[in-house]
């Protein structure tokens, strides 16, 4: 099958929305609706419920008591934990939900592998950032943590809408930069134990 420009750039839309849920998994989901709603980007047949009324008040609430709950030390490590793979699976639905000029077969692997993927990876970094954090300030420095995930999820969303190629290049560093960084901090670890 050959994938066109269109196709490209819906799976490059899938793929930002999804490395969003890595920071907040209902704020993506919540402006993909918005964006959905206003007609600036098409949904997949099986996804037009996220563009619904009750759908978006809902999100809207999830993602205002989640942004909140990462301000309380202490809940903001718990949620990390229990948001890993409810991102996963919020990063397959956000991705899967935009591509909607692309058949089912390649639609699923594609926002399994890449959206799931990207998301895990982004939420595996951003938990690993706040530990550090948590660790040198004392928790003093998660609340600053947690304002930056908030926008980063909000500006990653809406620049995968408003230029999804520029955000999937934008998204490949940021992952390439994490995955620079988790290295370092696992070498570094490791070299601390032998010592």
């Amino acid at each position: 099958m050959e994938i066109s420009f269109g196709s490209f750039v819906s799976i490059a839309l899938g793929v930002g929305l999804a490395a969003a849920t890595g920071f907040r998994v209902f704020v993506p989901l919540l402006i993909a609706g918005l964006a959905a709603r206003a007609d600036w980007i098409p949904l997949s047949d099986g996804f037009l419920w996220l563009e619904a009324t009750p759908v978006l008040i809902t999100l809207g609430a999830a993602a205002l008591c989640e942004t909140l709950a990462y301000f309380i030390p202490g809940l903001d490590h718990v949620l990390d934990l229990l948001a890993g793979p409810a991102a996963v699976v919020a990063g397959v639905v956000a991705s899967a939900s935009v591509m909607a000029d692309i058949p089912p077969g390649v639609m699923w692997p594609v926002a399994i592998i890449a959206g799931g993927g990207v998301a895990g990876l982004t939420k595996g970094s951003a938990a690993l950032v706040r530990a550090k954090t948590g660790i040198v300030t004392g928790g003093l420095g998660n609340p600053v943590v947690s304002t930056v995930e908030t926008l980063g999820a909000t500006g990653i969303s809406i620049l995968a809408i408003a230029v999804p190629i520029v955000c999937l290049i934008a998204v490949i560093c940021l992952i390439a930069w994490a995955m620079r960084k988790v290295g370092r901090f696992v070498l570094n670890r490791r070299a601390d134990q032998k010592n």
